[in-house]
């Protein structure tokens, strides 16, 4: 299994499995009775940390809508509907098993207070030898009043059989509409430099952002980063993998007219050894930031300075609990630390507060909803 890590990571499915065996092994576990002792973060001064809200099922991707709520990517439960003999399973976290429904949506009102906007979305979940570990809806955006979202977790090779992973229009009742078909997207149009020890047929889709009335989307796996019409017309902003290999690009943020890329990497988890790209609209990639460790969120302040989200600090070569952190760079690369002691945490955003609100516990729970979103102030 090292072997397999080592060689490559589908998105967060091989972290997650590594984060399960780890907890397992000694860690510190993901349980009900081990958040609450997690969830002791380091702060800078001038930050406060709360829980903003709770109960919710690996929650990912998050933004605010126009009417004030916070809207939640979650990967669900996961499923356990087969698809082995009907199509190409996943190597290495394979083969996975899934449900057309389960993945979810969740609104959040200023009080904190969690509603559903859907349940009837994919959820799927890697073999039980890596730990079972769920992805679903992967991330949320709004285009003017309407709420899009990207599929992570379904596919056949995922386990889920007719609703393939998508972009999808959600409307006010739930229902969900395919504005396009990213399962077919990257079947017919492959990237340079596929992993092919670690290849995700279907993809797995991790960050999406509005920008100018088009959507933006990472998919780690593949590597690249898209655009995609409200009309369904895609288009491949940039083969990453053509440039910087399998690195597992994970997060995106907007400033500048340019798209900031973060990676997650390989694993084992080498210490600094993930950066930020800078993206231009034309396709153009270099290198913004570097010496972070387990990229799983990228986002900008009213004062242009830029704020990453590693998933795990990286003195441990896997995927740890209660290691997470959130670093500031600021001019010139220099980087400071504003928040430590997350616990496996996959996404964040800004508020119109001016707070950052970040999915924690976001894989690596079991399936009790465990998952939170906690909202950091900061003073300065």
């Amino acid at each position: 299994m090292k072997t397999r890590i080592v060689l490559a990571v589908s998105a967060l499915t091989l972290a997650l499995s590594v984060a399960s065996a780890s907890a397992a092994g000694g860690k510190v576990p993901v349980t009900a009775q081990g958040i609450a002792s997690l969830v002791r973060v380091e702060v800078a001064q001038e930050v406060t940390v709360s829980v903003f809200a709770t109960g919710l099922y690996n929650p990912r991707g998050l933004k605010f809508g126009p009417d004030g709520n916070l809207y939640v990517a979650e990967g669900g439960k996961g499923g356990t509907n087969s698809t082995i003999g009907k199509c190409e399973q996943v190597p290495a976290v394979g083969p996975y098993t899934g449900s057309p429904t389960g993945g979810r949506i969740s609104k959040i009102s200023p009080a904190g207070v969690r509603s559903t906007v859907t349940s009837q979305l994919p959820s799927s979940q890697t073999s039980a030898e890596t730990g079972s570990l769920v992805s679903g809806v992967a991330d949320v955006a709004f285009i003017g009043h309407t709420l899009y979202a990207i599929l992570a977790g379904g596919g056949c090779s995922h386990g889920v059989i007719g609703k393939h992973n998508a972009v999808l229009r959600i409307g006010a009742t739930g229902s969900a509409t395919r504005v396009v078909d990213l399962s077919a997207y990257q079947r017919d149009n492959p990237v340079l430099n596929p992993e092919p020890g670690d290849f995700e047929p279907d993809g797995t889709w991790y960050s999406m952002v509005a920008c100018q009335g088009t959507l933006i989307a990472v998919e780690p796996n593949h590597g690249e980063i898209v655009r995609v019409g409200t009309n369904g017309a895609i288009h491949r902003i940039a083969d990453i993998s053509a440039s910087q290999g399998h690195i597992v690009p994970t997060a995106v943020g907007l400033h500048g007219g340019n798209y900031f890329v973060g990676n997650l990497n390989t694993f084992p988890i080498v210490k600094g050894s993930s950066k930020i790209l800078r993206i231009t609209p034309t396709g153009h990639v270099s290198v913004a930031a570097t010496g972070l460790t387990a990229v799983t969120g990228v986002a900008f302040d009213s004062r242009g300075l830029m704020y990453v989200l590693q998933m795990s600090s990286g003195d441990d070569p896997d995927p740890t609990p209660g290691t997470g952190s959130i670093v500031r760079v600021r001019s010139g690369g220099v980087q400071e630390t504003i928040v430590s002691g997350l616990t496996l945490p996959t996404g964040m955003t800004f508020g119109r507060d001016g707070d950052l609100y970040v999915s924690n516990v976001g894989f690596g729970a079991p399936p009790t909803g465990l998952g939170q979103v906690l909202r950091i102030h900061m003073g300065n």
